[in-house]
């Protein structure tokens, strides 16, 4: 067999050669590929042979940008579009559930399917003009290094492919990140040219997220409960910190360069630091810059790994959510607020102390009004648990269906 070398007038040509069960090698953005058609099992079982690759392993297909994918698969979670809207054409594998269109061999045997959408102009354009899937797995015998060029490729498989799609070097010349999301937790399977950061970075952005705030003793725990009966993720920033004060070495290393004598062997001073910050407003902005920043590190991080368990809702739970720029990873910002003397009296209970502290607790935070400015919508605790509770579920139905 004479191998043909293609360039990108005759896309058409290798098109057509794949469409009838030919191997065509082609170029994505990561390394090259041995193309058939995805939905022949015979070619695809040639493909198996001629690279040397064992028949349980699956293969991938590639489709082209404007595919329906709902032909070849079944069950897809929102967060699947989220990432094939971010990421394709780019170096990212989807598994889903499959149909049974796609052949049991591309699957080896299994009911899931992998699916690429490559960057390369070419490969688009073959993907298009032949109206199938690709099955292709890199274009190298199993074992060997993955190829970036077209000579690369016939150093390979010269006289065994009917074709090679010359469309120069691979950019990224690393294979596409695997990621399985026919069943949650999502799992990457293979760490290839899209980090994982990224794709759980872009679920979180998916994520529908309400911040709660308001003063100490305003109820917000009890609106919590209820977004936690709803399925969220509660991510509370007070405890965050108090156990940050403990694990994070490099916000305690900068707390101490920035306030000298509050931190000795990795251990916080906390009533020397409160000395210093709580009677100068201007180091007490200092310290918040510091812990807003490690705390909004954290709490995207929290909320990345839920996008990667499969998780669609989440709260965070903070006095400062607006000042710290958490509000902004948020759909909603809800503001509890109560009167004063019922606060004064749930801490009081709650926490076992006297008038005077409770008091002075609430009266150092911000007053009602200013939850009612700054917040999007705001719940009023002022009457029975229960109508509470029940105002809060039908606001968070509200929010989480417009949201």
């Amino acid at each position: 067999m004479e191998t043909k070398i293609i360039g990108k007038d005759k896309l058409g040509e290798a098109a057509a050669l794949i469409a009838a069960g030919e191997i065509v090698a082609v170029p994505t953005e990561t390394v090259y590929g041995l193309a058939c058609n995805g939905l022949d099992a015979d070619a695809v079982e040639r493909v198996y042979k001629v690279k040397g690759r064992p028949e349980i392993k699956p293969l991938s297909l590639m489709l082209h940008k404007g595919a329906a994918v709902t032909k070849y698969c079944e069950k897809i979670p929102k967060q699947a579009r989220a990432l094939m809207d971010k990421f394709w054409p780019g170096p990212l594998t989807i598994v889903l559930s499959s149909k049974d269109i796609v052949p049991a061999i591309v699957r080896a045997g299994g009911d899931t399917v992998a699916l690429r959408c490559p960057d390369h102009p070419m490969t688009q354009a073959m993907l298009k003009k032949a109206r199938l899937p690709f099955a292709a797995p890199s274009a190298n015998p199993s074992g060997s290094k993955s190829p970036i060029n077209a000579q690369e490729v016939l150093n390979y498989f010269d006289g065994k492919i009917a074709a090679v799609v010359d469309g120069g070097s691979c950019g990224l010349g690393r294979e596409s990140t695997i990621i399985d999301m026919s069943a949650e937790p999502f799992k990457i399977l293979r760490q290839g040219a899209l980090p994982e950061a990224d794709i759980a970075s872009a679920l979180a952005e998916n994520l529908k997220v309400i911040g709660i705030t308001g003063g100490t003793g305003c109820g917000k725990t009890t609106a919590l409960r209820e977004l936690e009966a709803m399925g969220a993720l509660i991510i509370d920033c007070d405890a965050l910190y108090h156990d940050m004060l403990k694990e994070n070495t490099q916000m305690l290393s900068d707390i101490g360069r920035s306030f000298p004598g509050t931190v000795a062997d990795g251990v916080l001073d906390r009533k020397a630091l409160g000395a210093t910050v709580f009677s100068n407003e201007a180091a007490l902005e200092d310290l918040n810059a510091i812990t807003h920043h490690y705390i909004g590190l954290e709490v995207r991080k929290k909320l990345a790994d839920w996008a990667m368990q499969g998780g669609k809702i989440a709260a965070i739970d903070a006095i400062a959510l607006i000042e710290s720029g958490l509000g902004e990873c948020c759909c909603a910002v809800v503001g509890v607020v109560a009167e004063k003397t019922m606060r004064i009296e749930r801490i009081m209970k709650r926490d076992g102390i006297s008038y005077e502290y409770a008091m002075m607790r609430v009266n150092a935070q911000y007053p009602n009004e200013y939850f009612e400015r700054k917040c999007q919508y705001v719940l009023h605790n002022d009457g029975s648990e229960d109508k509470f509770r029940k105002e809060c579920k039908n606001l968070f139905k509200e929010v989480l269906k417009n949201g």
